[in-house]
């Protein structure tokens, strides 16, 4: 269960956290109503191919990702949204569409907005489609070491 490399991760450095059971849902924007928080607190996490390296993307679940300026950001000469082969394996029991922020956990670099440090909690899938976790947004940014970009943009 991916939950449990979530949880186990946060206890082994001792993160408060709450799990937030919802009713299933597939889409950032339903996530968020299905568990009553706004789409501008709940984190979505895209996997975007840079060059050959896949890295994850965290922004908030009501924006997305300017890839152009994330490549011109990052320097990058080819800037993608990964495919699903290109990262089914590297995710291990997470539902499609579900996958935590926690690059870290699984080898990848993380870039996040900074909108999301805007406030104190951050929430985000925990590996399916039907739990989210909700932690201070300063014990993610120490536990992932994310690199804040302003990529986002408002749809």
């Amino acid at each position: 269960m991916p939950i449990a490399r979530i949880t186990e991760y946060l206890d082994l450095h001792r993160i408060k956290y709450q799990r937030i059971s919802h009713s299933p849902a597939y889409t950032a924007q339903e996530v968020a109503a299905r568990a009553h928080v706004s789409g501008w607190d709940l984190a979505k996490t895209v996997v975007v191919k840079l060059d050959d390296d896949l890295v994850m993307a965290v922004l908030p679940a009501s924006e997305h990702i300017d890839l152009g300026f994330l490549a011109e950001i990052v320097g990058s000469e080819s800037v993608s949204l990964a495919h699903e082969e290109d990262f089914v394996d590297k995710f291990p029991g997470c539902d499609l569409g579900a996958i935590p922020p926690f690059g870290n956990l699984y080898g990848m670099k993380v870039y996040v907005a900074p909108e999301l440090a805007e406030d104190d909690y951050i929430f985000f899938s925990a590996g399916t489609h039907t739990e989210l976790i909700r932690l201070a947004y300063d014990d993610f940014e120490w536990l992932v070491e994310p690199e804040m970009l302003p990529f986002a943009v408002v749809h």
